[in-house]
């Protein structure tokens, strides 16, 4: 493993080195709203809840005050990781009978109970030192006064325009005029403003009990879906001990389930056993490693994973080293695989993605999503809010670890990830996109530990990802002859665009001898990392 921090690589973006606190996140304007906290003496959890809430704002098709939250908080004054899940349950009325094959993915009854707004609060009261109503005064100007629209945004308003343009509401902010916004118009969200004034002055009792709570029942009712008052009441958020593993000699702490983060841990403890040192991250022979011990991650996840409040899930078991002793006969070195069955454990989406440091030392990994761009297309008129489509998380197969039932979470793709030097805080990372999230962050890890790879440059190294149909997507920076021997490995590649990976990535790594953050951001995406 290589111990020094590279600068081999031309990159697009500039690797972001500061010595007090740092931020990266999606989009500009919630970078610079983090930034803002954190000059002004918050924390890291203060900066990314400001940044999380002008994303709703700005990037209302990735996350939303109507979806989930995952986050892990490093406190550097105890040296220890605690992680939140702030995903919903299923509502009392789900009933899987009422779907024949699949949940719809627009439907009002694929809502589950909004876990974002809970997962907010509780980390703020456990972790954060300002109050909730100064973290959401960016978001309330930028809903109330507008924001200018830049391009991602017109073009996924345009791509659900003829889907969405019959729902008045989704119509009434997204087709100002009746057409998607142009780039630079301005767009306002005068009902999402009111709302977050709401939850500024009420918390958690606004939201889940007050006003807010009764219009989207009010709202699910009168448009056939589940949720009730009783569901959001109900509600609340975990924190948890992360779960672990090691690579190499550093520790990589996730998301426990409803997350599955357990398939980054199980994949990093397959390609351990591998020099891929030796062979190089990006050579051919790595990334058919790579994929192969993603296939079989994820068909024990398929298999094994549910709701651990209701099934006894086999995580420890399934991100042990000894497991994966077992485990890695079934990986064939030389030939991709077709579909492999679970192990014996016995004995796109649109989600973002968000990390900050500050001058304490304290860290934040946070991810948030609808599940689906808009989630369920259903936007609360009166509050401006969009509702996730998360119940189509759930397996309709009776008896399955992930079936469908109230009270119940469905397995989450939303995951995020720690990177530990001892107790020590090494770095901090994580993206959207699905089931793509844990095999970018393999990507990501073995490139920064084992390459020695600074951010930005592991950032954007050429990416790939597997389909469980066994396509396997490459980026079309890969060299042609790493491509060739995939290829003859077995592999049914879909050669993309230069930067086509369904990837958004923020990282960042603490400087090993002057305690610096060095951080990078995805040019896939239109964010940026910004310190001080």
């Amino acid at each position: 493993m290589s111990e020094s921090i590279s600068s081999r690589h031309w990159t697009h973006r500039g690797l972001v080195c500061a010595p007090r606190g740092v931020i990266a996140t999606a989009h500009p304007l919630a970078s610079a709203a983090g930034l803002r906290v954190l000059r002004d003496g918050g924390n890291a959890l203060d900066a990314c809840i400001a940044a999380a809430a002008v994303l709703n704002v700005v990037e209302p098709y990735n996350s939303h005050l109507g979806g989930d939250v995952f986050i892990q908080f490093y406190s550097a004054k105890d040296r220890k990781v605690t992680a939140l899940n702030g995903s919903g349950n299923a509502p009392l009325a789900a009933d899987p009978a009422a779907f024949a094959g699949s949940v719809p993915t627009r439907d009002s009854r694929a809502v589950t109970t909004p876990g974002q707004v809970h997962g907010w609060v509780t980390a703020l009261e456990r972790f954060g030192t300002w109050p909730l109503h100064r973290l959401l005064e960016d978001a309330i100007h930028y809903a109330s006064e507008g924001f200018p629209v830049n391009p991602r945004l017109s073009d996924r308003i345009k791509a659900h325009e003829n889907e969405f343009r019959d729902r008045p509401a989704w119509g009434e902010v997204f087709l100002p005029g009746g057409s998607p916004p142009a780039i630079g118009q301005t767009l306002k969200q005068p009902a999402l403003a009111r709302t977050l004034r709401l939850l500024a002055d009420g918390g958690i009792s606004a939201f889940y009990e007050g006003e807010i709570a009764r219009k989207i029942a009010d709202y699910c009712r009168e448009h056939s879906g589940w949720i009730r008052e009783e569901d959001l009441k109900e509600h609340r958020s975990e924190l948890l001990d992360p779960i672990r593993t090691t690579y190499r000699d550093l520790t990589v702490t996730e998301q426990p389930p409803v997350s599955q983060g357990l398939i980054l841990l199980e994949m990093l403890n397959l390609v351990e056993r591998f020099d891929l040192p030796g062979m190089g991250p990006r050579s051919a022979q790595a990334v058919h490693l790579m994929v192969e011990a993603k296939k079989l991650a994820f068909a024990d996840r398929l298999a094994a994973m549910g709701d651990p409040r209701h099934v006894d899930a086999p995580t420890e078991r399934l991100i042990s080293k000894e497991y994966a002793a077992l485990r890695v006969q079934d990986l064939d070195p030389d030939r991709a695989a077709s579909n492999p069955p679970p192990g014996d454990w016995h004995s796109p989406q649109d989600t973002t993605y968000l990390c900050a440091a500050d001058s304490e030392g304290n860290a934040v990994s946070f991810i948030q999503s609808l599940f689906h761009s808009f989630g369920s297309g259903h936007m609360v008129p009166e509050l401006g809010i969009m509702l996730n489509n998360r119940l189509t998380g759930f397996s309709l197969q009776p008896g399955h670890p992930n079936a469908l039932a109230p009270r119940k979470r469905p397995i989450h793709t939303l995951n995020t990830y720690m990177i530990l030097d001892g107790d020590r805080l090494w770095g901090v990372g994580g993206t959207p996109g699905g089931d793509v999230q844990v095999q970018t962050n393999l990507q990501m890890i073995t490139q920064l530990v084992d390459e020695g790879l600074n951010p930005q440059e592991a950032i954007e190294m050429p990416k790939w990802s597997s389909e469980p149909s066994g396509t396997l997507n490459v980026e079309s920076r890969f060299p042609d002859d790493v491509l060739r021997e995939l290829e003859a490995k077995g592999h049914r590649l879909n050669v993309g665009g230069a930067w086509s990976g369904a990837c958004a990535v923020q990282f960042i790594r603490v400087h090993p001898e002057t305690g610096a953050y060095l951080a990078g951001s995805d040019p896939r995406a239109d964010g940026q990392a910004a310190g001080f």
